[in-house]
């Protein structure tokens, strides 16, 4: 039997399989940003509402998808009847000490755990946005997830770890042999240029709250 809850995790699927929240996913499909929001999904009197075959075909469209791929992800979403739940800790605490192991990686009991839909890398982990230097892209209280598996190419929202245990959210510009530049989200922040010996690691944000 086909739930309303398989659909939508399935559009949150796609969304998140081209590193985009579900709002990204409408604006890039020519909808309104506010399709996909978890608050459309079920109406004020309790009704539960189904996303137009109209919407999902354009999101395909715009994606690069086929229907397969999408009927794939509503077939993962049935299989998935629990989210998966990944640690959470706010910005601000990354650079401390006993976070993350020498790859990158979760570790330790400080975390929190959030519930989320199968990012597809159980490395996956989330952070708090906090300050203005991600704004207009991120603000104070936005949830970035981050998947350490996923491949970084140019143009990607990255989060980046310097040896010196600073962390930043910045977009990849480009990557040589000896230097990684750096872009800063809020232009009123300067751009980086990194020696890649000074970076112990760098992950690709796979989705953001709004």
């Amino acid at each position: 039997m086909l739930r309303h809850s398989d659909i939508w995790q399935a559009i949150d699927g796609l969304a998140l399989r081209n590193g985009l929240s579900a709002s990204a996913l409408a604006r890039k499909a020519g909808l309104d940003p506010t399709t996909f929001n978890k608050s459309k999904r079920i109406s004020p009197d309790g009704k539960l509402r189904w996303p137009s075959t109209e919407s999902v075909a354009k999101c395909l469209a715009a994606t690069g998808s086929s229907l397969a791929d999408f009927v794939g992800l509503v077939g993962a979403a049935k299989e998935t009847s629990q989210p998966q739940k990944i640690p959470l800790i706010g910005l601000a605490q990354a650079g401390t000490e006993g976070f993350f192991d020498d790859s990158g990686y979760p570790v330790g009991g400080s975390w929190d755990e959030i519930p989320f839909p199968e990012v597809g890398d159980h490395h996956a982990y989330a952070l708090e946005i906090s300050g203005d230097s991600m704004e207009p892209l991120y603000r104070e209280g936005d949830l970035v997830i981050v998947a350490p598996g996923a491949g970084v190419r140019r143009g990607d929202r990255v989060v980046v770890k310097t040896i010196d245990g600073e962390v930043m959210v910045k977009q990849l510009l480009r990557r040589t042999g000896r230097y990684l530049d750096l872009q800063s989200v809020n232009a009123r922040y300067p751009n980086r240029s990194l020696m890649l010996e000074e970076v112990a690691w760098m992950h690709r944000i796979v989705w953001c709250s709004q």
